[in-house]
């Protein structure tokens, strides 16, 4: 599998608002600044992460973006696939319909299957508060 650089930066936006007092709410600029991210990218990004409902924001002075939800409560595999749409290892498991016409005859399938199990259960094993304390789960 690989994850887009919007997936990634993804993970680090909210990484970096996970780290302000969950009551400020956080300037994109800054945010663009700390992260080495383009406003123009961070922006499409941010609403991603916005439509996903996993942010609030303000307008005005005093404005910006922060978490709707304690670091503990997102998994990375849920913000990862808000920035990513999916997380398949390989094309034919991102069918729409999650049939491939050639399941039958295929004899990789089953790997492909197991290992997008695999990544989907440490990604849901992962909080940002895990990220934040630096502690992964054992594999």
């Amino acid at each position: 599998m690989m994850i887009s650089t919007k997936g990634r930066y993804a993970l680090r936006v909210m990484l970096d608002l996970a780290q302000k007092p969950p009551e400020d709410y956080v300037a994109l600029g800054g945010v663009a600044e700390r992260q080495g991210i383009s406003m123009k990218y961070l922006e499409a990004i941010v609403s991603l992460l916005n439509k996903a409902g996993f942010l609030e924001s303000r307008r005005g002075k005093t404005g910006g973006y922060r978490l709707c939800r304690a670091p503990k409560e997102y998994t990375v595999c849920e913000i990862l696939r808000a920035a990513e749409g999916g997380l398949s290892p390989v094309n034919c498991r991102a069918c729409s319909d999650g049939d491939c016409p050639r399941a039958d005859e295929c004899s990789t399938l089953p790997l492909w299957q197991r290992l997008d199990q695999l990544v989907e259960t440490f990604l849901q094993s992962v909080t940002l508060q895990d990220m934040l304390d630096g502690t992964l789960p054992d594999v």
